[in-house]
């Protein structure tokens, strides 16, 4: 699966609003640095973990469109950056917001082994009324 396919199967089930089907995509082991989550940076360290943090985002009353998806390929063939958008809408006020991320993704055997996700933290809550 190239790097494209891969992102492009992510992006699918976050436009279903499908979150818990990401752990799919982490190894067992997988580690996922979010430097610029409030109110500090989170790392969340093997599979369990992860999976707790992504059923919260599924639970969010938000939903997510992934778009203007680039994927940059680096010198090392596990790793590639992935730069898209997210249109957001609260779904308890319709407020929407467009925010930019970047993840940098390393992919071993077809698992995400380690990830740092860059998203804007801050907008998201605001769009939430946090």
């Amino acid at each position: 699966m190239t790097h494209e396919e891969f992102f492009a199967r992510r992006a699918e089930i976050v436009n279903r609003g499908r979150w818990r089907e990401l752990i799919s995509q982490y190894a067992e082991d997988a580690v996922v640095r979010q430097p610029f989550a409030l109110a500090e940076p989170v790392t969340l360290t093997g599979r369990d973990e992860i999976a707790r943090h992504l059923a919260m985002g599924e639970a969010a009353p938000l939903t997510m469109t992934v778009r203007n998806v680039r994927i940059h390929e680096t010198a090392d063939p596990e790793v590639f950056f992935a730069e898209y958008d997210y249109d957001l809408r609260a779904t308890a006020t319709g407020a929407t917001a467009t925010v930019a991320n970047i993840q940098l993704f390393r992919v071993r055997d077809g698992l995400i082994v380690e990830s740092s996700d860059y998203h804007d933290h801050a907008r998201i809550g605001r769009l939430l009324g946090r």
